[in-house]
């Protein structure tokens, strides 16, 4: 009976491609040991020793079914640690060939994709693995940011509100994201609504405060605006953008005074910065101070001529007589 057992399992070990790949289609012992050793690698940082163990342990296997989609999920993790996207992109357009279903891969893949701008690429493995996985968090919040960044706000909004059903207590950067897609569709009080969700869960994040700044001043709370930009540069006081905005809030909203003074507090430490030249002219002429306001659109067209400023700048010299 000992011998007919050991017949039987001999014959269902070549019926699973072979003993030398371990019984049931497992990687062998040695393999196994491989992996983890570049997994304690990747682990503790040294990513160039995790590409090459597992660079070896993928492509020594001679049936390439059996190469497995976490060792290819972690060479492209080690590539993205090292900065060779490039490289972590082939590794994971390589895996998904022998590995199309596989869920981790799909995310890895399509994040990558996102990160690099090809947006495109990036949707059609999030669709993928959202096939797989109707449910899964990470699909529904990566695709919501691919149509967020080709401005289909609506569809956006679909898929981070089927995400915020699912995890009602998702970090705070998503529900900023969200808030964007409202401010970016001009409905303010929408907006405003939910980026304060987000500063109730973090109130030190610069970004929070700017969205909370714009969507106050598009709803036409302008002491509420400038006080969100204010905390902003609080937070982030070396931040040239935060500056910039409080110095355009205010021209817009007509303090041309208050706005010239920005822009001159904001000149001193950066001087050369065209937009803040800019600002600083159209402030001038606004109150009267032509010859000042010439020579810093003189100077904000020389900083950059060929930058958007720069353009704007020259324009505007050859409009002011």
């Amino acid at each position: 009976m000992y011998l007919k057992n050991k017949y039987y399992l001999l014959v269902l070990c070549v019926f699973i491609s072979g003993c030398s790949t371990g019984f049931l289609g497992l990687a062998p012992m040695g393999d196994r040991k491989e992996y983890v050793r570049a997994r304690d690698l990747y682990s503790t940082q040294q990513y160039n020793e995790a590409v090459t163990e597992l660079t070896h342990y993928i492509y020594k296997a001679g049936n390439v079914k059996r190469r497995e989609a976490r060792a290819y999920r972690l060479l492209g993790q080690s590539y993205e640690q090292l900065g060779e996207l490039s490289k972590a992109l082939e590794t994971y357009s390589e895996a998904l060939e022998f590995h199309p279903k596989n869920v981790p891969l799909l995310l890895a893949a399509a994040n990558l994709y996102q990160r690099t701008g090809l947006i495109d690429k990036s949707q059609q493995l999030y669709e993928r693995a959202l096939e797989q996985e109707p449910d899964n968090l990470d699909a529904l919040a990566g695709q919501a940011e691919n149509y967020r960044a080709f401005g289909f706000y609506s569809q956006a909004r679909a898929y981070y509100d089927q995400f915020f059903a699912l995890n009602p207590a998702a970090a705070p950067h998503y529900r900023a994201r969200y808030a964007t897609t409202f401010l970016n569709q001009s409905n303010f009080e929408k907006a405003f609504i939910h980026i304060t969700m987000a500063l109730a869960q973090d109130l030190d994040q610069p970004d929070y405060w700017l969205i909370s700044a714009k969507a106050n001043f598009g709803a036409g709370r302008l002491p509420e605006a400038l006080a969100d930009i204010d905390t902003a540069l609080l937070l982030a006081p070396q931040r040239t953008d935060l500056h910039i905005y409080k110095i355009i809030g205010m021209y817009q909203a007509g303090h041309y005074q208050s706005s010239m003074y920005e822009a001159q507090q904001f000149l001193k430490t950066h001087p050369q910065e065209p937009l803040g030249l800019l600002m600083l002219a159209l402030n001038e002429q606004k109150l009267g101070f032509y010859s000042r306001a010439r020579q810093h659109l003189k100077q904000a067209a020389k900083a950059d001529p060929k930058s958007f400023v720069g353009r704007v700048s020259g324009k505007l010299l050859t409009e002011w007589k």
